[in-house]
């Protein structure tokens, strides 16, 4: 059934990562960031990135888990020294922070993109792409699946008293008894759901989708409370500090939206970053800053009551973000095609495929202390001119069928060319 070096970077000399009234980043990933959770204890930091990875941040002994393998999609912490995290190969790993040891949970049929643990931290629900939801009790009983969503499901939360709230692509959000595993539609408002929270004493939900929709609904009836939509869609994350009373939503655009769930008013509405949207959101335990990530590999935590004094951040760095109308094609398609999971400088990397550095002439699955798959280990392919034309060629599924390489071609014979040659000059080594 189910089978940890980073650094942090703190400007104005942080005590800690997350501290509050300061502004901080955490940098160290090898790629984006796709999801943040904050231990409402200690203040201690997690994070979850295409690199593979999860990051425990602490301001004396930063931590590396590693164990998945593929893209880490969201992390959350369910008790003293216990943290969860799920991705892209179906599984979901919970780490004992101390020891580093890991069990994993296993039976999704797709990518797992919510997590949310129970309010006695007994259970944990995922959301997977399967369109099934898994009920994992943490003493290690046996997992349950509750289906009934049309189509993947993105985010889960647990209610009061044995409920469940659930949203989907298939657009509707839904309630669940647990221990029967009925559901009820609570709306069905069209578009795709990405995420969904339930505030104090399941009074109220809040919602975000595809189309931009920021809804506040009555958990109950699915009735329509507020609504704080604006012209920016789509919405990719949302997080709330329960004893602050506020609430963070997360857009394609790059903006943060802070809203009092006091007075239900927008307070804040800051463009965080400069390109790219927000994937994830995150508050400070106090609730003084807010935490962001996206296309970056940088983690932004914010002075909540300062965001109009800061200048949006992220996308400058990412090199796939330029201008490609200021690169040579063979480095534009390497950009587009490779960046994002390939560095050019000698290993080690933090991305989450190998370096390139020196490829020419080297045996595919061969570079020392990268994990590659069983697949690429036995492919008895040599990395050539005529090898890396064929992988783009027909695509790395067909080429390489089981690899953990993700399906991409590059159909033009001229634009493959340009990125053999473009490769040659820049993975070239010392010798070289």
């Amino acid at each position: 059934m189910r089978a940890l070096g980073a650094y942090f970077t703190v400007f104005f000399l942080a005590a800690v990562p997350a501290a509050s009234q300061q502004f901080t980043t955490l940098k160290g990933h090898g790629g984006p960031v796709m999801g943040i959770a904050v231990n409402e204890d200690t203040g201690q930091v997690a994070t979850a990135s295409f690199d593979n990875s999860v990051g425990l941040w602490d301001a004396r002994s930063p931590t590396w888990l590693e164990g998945h393998n593929a893209a880490v999609n969201t992390v959350t912490f369910a008790g003293p020294g216990k943290l969860v995290s799920a991705a892209d190969d179906f599984s979901i790993l919970v780490w004992d922070t101390k020891s580093g040891s890991k069990t994993r949970f296993e039976g999704h049929k797709g990518k797992v993109m919510g997590l949310a643990v129970s309010p006695d931290r007994q259970t944990l629900a995922s959301a997977s792409w399967d369109g099934t939801i898994g009920i994992w009790p943490l003493d290690g009983s046996e997992e349950r699946f509750l289906e009934g969503h049309e189509g993947p499901v993105n985010s889960v939360v647990f209610g009061r008293n044995g409920l469940l709230y659930s949203a989907s692509a298939d657009g509707t959000l839904r309630i669940w008894d647990i221990a029967s595993g009925s559901d009820q539609v609570l709306i069905n408002q069209g578009f795709g759901i990405n995420r969904v929270l339930v505030g104090p004493n399941d009074n109220w939900l809040v919602y975000g989708a595809v189309d931009g929709v920021t809804r506040v609904i009555d958990a109950r009836t699915g009735e329509e409370l507020y609504d704080f939509s604006l012209d920016r869609r789509p919405i990719l994350s949302l997080a709330r500090h329960a004893a602050s009373e506020q609430l963070a939503v997360g857009d394609g655009h790059g903006f943060i939206m802070i809203i009092d769930t006091d007075s239900w008013r927008i307070v804040r509405d800051f463009r965080a970053m400069q390109q790219g949207p927000v994937w994830a959101l995150a508050f400070s335990n106090d609730g003084q800053n807010v935490l962001a990530a996206g296309l970056s590999d940088v983690v932004y935590s914010w002075p909540v009551t300062m965001l109009d004094e800061f200048d949006p951040a992220g996308g400058e760095e990412r090199s796939f973000l330029r201008d490609p109308d200021s690169m040579p094609n063979g480095e534009r398609q390497f950009m587009r095609k490779c960046s994002i999971c390939h560095a050019l400088t000698p290993p080690p990397s933090r991305k989450a495929g190998p370096s390139l550095y020196g490829l020419f002439g080297r045996a595919a699955g061969t570079l020392p202390e990268y994990p590659y798959s069983q697949t690429l280990k036995n492919a008895e392919i040599t990395w050539t001119d005529d090898t890396i034309d064929a992988l783009f060629d027909i695509g790395p599924d067909h080429y390489i069928p089981g690899s953990k390489m993700p399906m991409q071609r590059i159909t033009q014979d001229s634009d493959r060319q340009d990125l053999i040659t473009f490769l040659r000059r820049a993975t070239a080594t010392k010798e070289n």
